[in-house]
């Protein structure tokens, strides 16, 4: 289905959608900040993968409050 999709006639054709849409200026700052992503991307896959391994103890939950009574707000003492 995807066969040939990404010929090399094809990219420079993108290429040129590109630079015509986004400018020759403001091209290179969007491909820094694309490879800024996608590294920050694999580096948190890569962190997340490691912090699996080693699971967090899950967090000391406090013993709910019980419900105020009508009327009274709940920071208000009787």
């Amino acid at each position: 289905m995807f066969e040939g999709l990404f010929q090399p006639m094809h990219l420079l054709v993108i290429l040129g959608i590109a630079l015509l849409v986004f400018g020759p200026k403001k091209l290179p700052e969007l491909g820094k900040g694309l490879g800024e992503s996608i590294r920050g991307f694999k580096d948190a896959l890569s962190s997340g993968a490691a912090s699996s391994a080693n699971p967090a103890p899950p967090p000391e939950s406090k013993p709910a409050e019980p419900p105020s009574p009508p009327g009274q707000n709940p920071g208000q003492t009787p």
